[in-house]
């Protein structure tokens, strides 16, 4: 069976999804929290938005809420992949997702 061809520009193995929710997230290292937003996710990885920079490789727990106060959309054990700081103080990480924690 043939593979529909894709019509957007990413060839990635997941789409990502704009998703602008709170999001906190935890190192592993010293156990320090930052808030901050996730700006999209994907089925492996997410682009978060702190006032922090954080190194690539940093190991993190970050928990994305709804933004409504309901149950934690989705909490994962990440690995920081990619650091962009922007001139306004704020930081942008990638993160790949290692684990889903329940």
């Amino acid at each position: 069976m043939n593979q529909p061809m894709r019509e957007f520009s990413e060839k990635r193995d997941f789409i990502r999804m704009k998703i602008d929710s709170p999001v906190d997230m935890t190192l592993e290292h010293d156990g320090d929290t930052l808030s901050g937003t996730c700006l999209n996710l994907s089925g492996g990885g997410m682009m978060i938005e702190v006032n922090k920079v954080i190194p690539v490789g940093t190991v993190v727990e970050v928990t994305v809420s709804s933004g409504h106060g309901h149950s934690p959309m989705l909490k994962a054990n990440a690995v920081v992949n990619r650091v962009t700081a922007e001139a306004s103080e704020t930081c942008t990480l990638g993160l790949e997702i290692k684990a889903l924690i329940d």
